[in-house]
């Protein structure tokens, strides 16, 4: 017995911990735009827009962009709509704003923290963004549900009419 004892507590052991669930992708509704061809325009001009590098205070293709200032580069480009420069006014800006599961392309997506908006980004429909995310990064799609936005996500605003 002491023998069995002996051979089942000598040796290294190895815990190995499994990996927490990942979090459901959430089902997200198809919800027409007020404004199709507007909203196709913003969006045609965002894809194009991926990859560009990310520059603070950047409102350009060829100088990059911040988040409000790409978001203010698709709107002024394809809709000559001048809409308000900081992420923070843009939230403050006139519009409804939106629940999640009636969120439609050309919609703003706002992100913060202890109710201060800090990021803003353009949806485009099944759950995605595209957006100018930080610093040594380029613009790119991302997914609401992904760990940071789901945690960050603070509304949405609807600008096409």
């Amino acid at each position: 017995m002491c023998g069995l004892l002996a051979a089942c507590g000598g040796g290294k052991q190895t815990v190995r911990r499994t990996p927490p669930p990942a979090q459901p992708t959430r089902a997200w509704p198809h919800v027409d735009p007020d404004n199709p061809q507007a909203a196709n325009a913003v969006l045609m001009r965002a894809f194009s827009l991926v990859g560009t590098p990310y520059r603070y205070g950047g409102n350009t293709p060829e100088g990059g962009f911040d988040c409000s200032g790409l978001v203010n580069y698709v709107y002024r480009d394809m809709l000559a709509l001048n809409l308000p420069r900081t992420s923070r006014d843009l939230a403050g800006y006139q519009g409804p704003r939106i629940d999640p599961l009636r969120l439609a392309a050309g919609d703003l997506v706002f992100f913060g923290s202890a109710g201060s908006v800090t990021h803003v980004g353009i949806y485009v429909g099944e759950g995605r963004f595209v957006h100018a995310p930080s610093s040594g990064g380029t613009v790119r799609l991302d997914r609401l549900d992904g760990p940071y936005w789901r945690d960050h996500y603070s509304g949405a605003k609807r600008i096409l009419r």
